[in-house]
């Protein structure tokens, strides 16, 4: 069983989400939260697998919330999903380089939903549609341009060629095709590369591939 946490702070929100999860047979809500400290105490006691994690709350907010859970490592196998009513919210970015697994928007169909809550317990990282591509490059276009980083010299060639594409938002397969290499093999050089930069999921490692200038935003296209 998928063990989720929900955190948000309109009950009909959070019993909607509910609703539509508790009856799928793999996946249980096992907790929810109506604000960041809750969430995270929650988080600490339950352990759950996925957290959808509404970013505005009162008192804590879910973006430190994020930040504490994904910085212990305790809870190291906790994904969170930022939940967000608008595709272009300017906390986005910051929860995702704070440790989030990848976001999704409250009107979301839901079929994706529980394909969501599913991708992230399996590790995957909600960062190859479109809209994501998009807010990734709009608040990279808001930031300094960076300078290259000295932790890029650790990959090889090729490492920084699969980083690159996904920082551009490809999934494995996709990879795999432009590279013209297995799946598996797609997936090796990935998992490599998190491993030698020391990312948390894909997420992050989508986040450093624009940070450390390895792929470049809106302000040189």
């Amino acid at each position: 069983m998928i063990k989720v946490l929900l955190a948000d702070d309109q009950v009909l929100v959070r019993a909607g989400f509910r609703a539509l999860l508790d009856a799928q047979p793999d996946i249980e809500v096992v907790g929810e939260a109506g604000d960041g400290e809750e969430a995270v105490a929650q988080a600490r006691r339950l352990r759950p697998d996925v957290i959808l994690m509404d970013i505005r709350m009162p008192g804590l907010d879910g973006l430190e919330a994020t930040r504490r859970i994904a910085s212990d490592e305790r809870m190291d196998g906790v994904r969170i999903v930022i939940l967000t009513t608008f595709e272009l919210d300017e906390y986005v970015f910051e929860a995702l380089r704070g440790g989030a697994g990848g976001f999704l928007v409250k009107d979301t169909e839901p079929v994706e939903l529980i394909h969501a809550v599913r991708a992230v317990a399996a590790g995957d990282a909600l960062l190859s549609p479109s809209v994501t591509r998009r807010l990734i490059a709009e608040f990279a276009t808001r930031a300094k341009e960076p300078a290259p980083s000295p932790r890029l010299n650790s990959l090889t060639e090729r490492e920084r060629e699969v980083m690159a594409l996904v920082g551009e938002g490809l999934t494995n397969e996709e990879i795999a095709t432009r590279l013209v290499v297995s799946p598996a093999t797609a997936k090796t050089h990935v998992s490599r590369t998190m491993v030698k930069l020391g990312a948390r999921d894909r997420a992050q490692l989508v986040v450093f591939a624009y940070e450390s200038g390895l792929v470049k935003p809106g302000w040189l296209s």
